[in-house]
């Protein structure tokens, strides 16, 4: 048997847990290092690092570097998705709960499908998308609201906004990923994407004073730990899993990932966070994954999101 069509069962699940629970416990290290690493430098670090293991090893095995134009096209991506999204996400997750950026985060699919049917017009807004996007934003209003009486204090606004403009920039990243020359080679690209953000984060990172004052010797061992984990697990490793799964099963089971991730981060958010898990975060919780389950499974054609990282986070 040709072990390139037909892939042992063994490696296919370790595949698949490694993008739902290594993906989804990323949230949770973000907490962990931007708790004394300035968000934005954290990022950068995460990123440049990751990055340049990425592109190095694609072009050590001969895949050719971006042209003039290509770059332009990865410059761009890498603002929209390294700088404003991730950079949002790690600034936000200062006031937010990991497992609640995780669930903020979770309703791309609900940016996409709007901006598929308002900009695109490539959807008609039929029924079933219709419910879903409602579904979904009662999710977040949920979360938000301080006038329902379900228990636990509601969500950072300031934090939550920051969210939703994380997700509506990797939204509209995943839309000019079908329009912008990249490289033909996705390893290259998401390679390429990750080393250029960060640099731009380092540049952010600068731009807001975040390296005013910053000294690594007061960083304890387990923010530096937090870092290496999302360099190595959850960029390298979580993407390299990424890639092989989508040459090995089909789009619908690999895009399952994002209803496990935010479950997952919720659930380590609460047993080794501290994060509290009341009727007000499960009913925000339930919305958001029911929204991107209807939304994502809804018969028409569907943007693919740019996984350059993650990565989901």
């Amino acid at each position: 048997m040709d072990e390139r069509l037909h892939p042992p069962t063994w490696k296919t699940l370790l595949a698949f847990g490694i993008i739902y629970f290594v993906w989804g416990s990323t949230f949770l290290f973000i907490r962990v290092g931007v708790r004394e690493v300035p968000p934005l430098l954290l990022a950068a670090i995460r990123f440049f690092v990751a990055g340049a293991v990425l592109y190095g090893w694609t072009r050590a095995r001969g895949e050719r570097a971006p042209k003039g134009r290509e770059w332009l096209a990865v410059t761009i991506l890498a603002f929209m998705i390294f700088v404003v999204d991730y950079g949002l996400l790690f600034w936000a997750e200062q006031r937010v709960a990991s497992g609640i950026a995780a669930v903020i985060l979770a309703t791309i699919p609900v940016f996409m499908t709007l901006s598929e049917i308002l900009v695109l017009r490539t959807q008609k807004l039929t029924a079933r998308l219709g419910i879903g996007l409602l579904i979904g934003i009662a999710g977040v209003g949920v979360l938000m609201s301080r006038s329902l009486d379900l228990g636990g204090v509601p969500i950072d606004r300031v934090g939550a906004l920051a969210l939703i403009v994380a997700a509506m920039s990797w939204s509209v990243a995943s839309v000019l990923t079908r329009k912008l020359p990249l490289p033909a080679a996705k390893t290259t690209s998401s390679g390429a994407q990750m080393l250029v953000g960060g640099v731009l984060l380092t540049i952010a990172a600068g731009a807001f004073g975040e390296l005013r004052g910053f000294d690594p010797s007061r960083v304890s061992w387990g923010a530096w730990e937090a870092l290496a984990y999302l360099i190595v697990a959850g960029s390298i490793v979580g993407y390299t899993a990424y890639v092989w799964l989508i040459h090995h099963e089909s789009p619908t089971k690999v895009g399952t990932y994002a209803y496990v991730n935010p479950l997952v981060a919720v659930v380590l958010g609460y047993f080794f966070g501290g994060e509290g898990l009341g009727l007000r975060t499960m009913a925000g919780t339930i919305c958001v994954l029911l929204s991107v389950i209807v939304i994502t499974t809804a018969p028409a054609k569907r943007t693919v999101v740019p996984v350059a990282a993650e990565d989901a986070a």
